[in-house]
């Protein structure tokens, strides 16, 4: 968490993000919050608005977590590697780590975040500043590779950008189904699409 913020809402943020888990957050309740905290309702209601704001700031809390993750893999890449086909392969193997079975939860959760961004301006404000973060992040470093010369330079790094994350996240589509497709297959598909659109 920043540094800045009151110890006590950090740790009532950090309390709801850990009964949270990766469950929905409608079943997280105050009373659980405070029992587990330790924290008074006065003190809560000091430090929010109203409890769903203290929801939406467990939320956002988990989604930067995942958004750290994947700036700090991408800026590793961009910062280890000497070579375009080194940079390629290590971002196939990013792609496989993100796109995997065993990170579907976190989908879910982000897929579940931006739709409460559609029915709460407030949510989506916060949102926005995170999202706009790694947006902004994975801009500069698909800038850098391709002052590197290991990206074609014709393409808005910017809109790279946009797209590496709405591939991710739209897997959630395939999430869903009871007869997935082949987790080699679609890595091999945006493994092509990648290198034929970027390279």
């Amino acid at each position: 968490m920043r540094s800045s913020i009151h110890p006590t809402k950090e740790r009532l943020i950090l309390t709801t993000v850990e009964l949270m888990g990766g469950d929905h957050p409608d079943k997280v309740h105050v009373d659980q919050v405070l029992t587990t905290s330790g924290i008074s309702k006065g003190s809560l209601y000091h430090h929010f608005e109203d409890f769903s704001e203290l929801i939406e700031s467990a939320l956002i809390y988990r989604f930067s977590l995942n958004v750290d993750r994947n700036i700090d893999a991408i800026t590793n890449l961009v910062t280890s590697v000497a070579n375009r086909e080194d940079f390629f392969q290590g971002l196939g193997h990013i792609t496989a780590m993100t796109q995997g079975a065993e990170l579907a939860s976190i989908r879910f959760e982000r897929a579940r975040a931006l739709g409460i961004a559609g029915n709460s301006d407030r949510f989506r404000l916060q949102l926005g500043v995170e999202q706009q973060r790694v947006t902004d992040a994975l801009t500069d470093l698909f800038r850098e590779a391709q002052s590197k010369g290991w990206l074609n330079s014709e393409f808005d790094p910017r809109a790279a950008a946009v797209f590496i994350q709405a591939y991710t996240l739209g897997k959630v589509v395939d999430d869903v189904t009871p007869d997935p497709m082949s987790h080699e297959a679609w890595i091999a598909l945006i493994s092509r699409v990648l290198e034929k659109t970027f390279g």
